[in-house]
């Protein structure tokens, strides 16, 4: 797409074009090359065009959610923000609890052990770009996640921690790395 000084970034079957203007010549171009010439279908309820220099418009791809913020520092410039999409946060969320429902039968020691894979494995992808406060957000939420797996282990309060130890500390203690 020389004509319209455009990129295409592709991943196996998603792709999205970037330009400073995406004109109806450019669509066609790309719906004539697709259908016509390749033999694709374009799934129109997906496809739409974005402009993330507006405020609120979010591009997702990947996994990821791209935008333009304000400085955070307050001066007067914007910058692309990077980070985990809420669909995403929200898939890996479901992860966690599978790890540590009621049901789940293994040793602590296990279960922040295959917590910590998982943590790795997501770390490493999402390590791209802003993503602080989402990892703030799950560490959180792993935390409570482990809390209550602790307080429905058995009828007996489940008790692996030292006396006068936190929650925290405690599987630190056992090995967990947070995000």
């Amino acid at each position: 797409m020389v004509f319209a000084n455009a990129r295409l970034i592709r991943y196996a079957d998603d792709f999205v074009v970037m330009a400073r203007y995406i004109s109806p010549r450019i669509i066609s171009w790309l719906e004539a090359k697709l259908e016509d010439q390749l033999k694709l279908s374009i799934n129109r309820d997906k496809t739409k065009v974005v402009n993330v220099k507006q405020p609120g418009a979010t591009l997702d791809f990947l996994g990821f959610s791209m935008r333009y913020d304000r400085d955070i520092h307050g001066r007067s410039w914007t910058y692309l923000n990077t980070f985990p999409s809420r669909k995403t946060e929200l898939a890996y969320r479901d992860r966690l609890r599978l790890l540590t429902s009621s049901g789940y039968k293994q040793s602590l020691r296990q279960i922040i052990q295959e917590i910590n894979e998982k943590h790795r494995g997501w770390k490493n992808y999402f390590s791209i770009g802003y993503p602080r406060q989402c990892f703030r957000h799950m560490n959180w939420f792993t935390l409570n996640r482990i809390k209550v797996l602790l307080n429905h282990r058995s009828q007996r309060k489940c008790r692996p921690l030292q006396d006068g130890e936190s929650l925290y500390s405690g599987i630190r203690r056992m090995g967990y790395v947070p995000l």
